[in-house]
């Protein structure tokens, strides 16, 4: 899914390995994993240089992940940055932290973001992020 990736953001590589592990999974794994999740997450990632660029996961209807905004009202906008994204998909960093250092910021439901950590986690055993 090299349609995914976004030149100069360090994201589009995990995101784009997720996006895989969703194509990956059979029709069952995809709807235990919207059922778990029930919802859409639009990231806003800024880079070192400031360009942002937009990815949504949907974890409501398609179980895909994709670039651009959300197609239909995401449950939670997260703003970051791409270090800080990088971090939390490694692992390196709590989500709840980070909202409280104002490392991440939520626009929408505050509490549905808190999925974002189960769904990188469930995901990167997978992908070998």
């Amino acid at each position: 899914m090299s349609d995914i990736k976004v030149e100069g953001f360090k994201s589009s590589e995990t995101l784009a390995a997720l996006a895989t592990v969703f194509e990956a999974y059979s029709e069952d794994q995809k709807k235990a994993q919207i059922k778990k999740t029930n919802g859409i997450f639009e990231l806003r990632v800024k880079n070192a240089e400031g360009k942002e660029a937009i990815w949504t996961i949907d974890m409501k209807t398609t179980g895909s992940v994709y670039k651009g905004g959300a197609k239909s009202k995401p449950n939670v906008t997260i703003l970051l940055s791409d270090d800080t994204f990088q971090q939390l998909a490694d692992g390196k960093l709590d989500g709840q932290k980070a909202f409280m250092t104002g490392k991440l910021k939520t626009k929408g439901n505050m509490m549905f973001a808190t999925k974002l950590d189960g769904v990188l986690k469930a995901t990167k055993t997978k992908a070998k992020l």
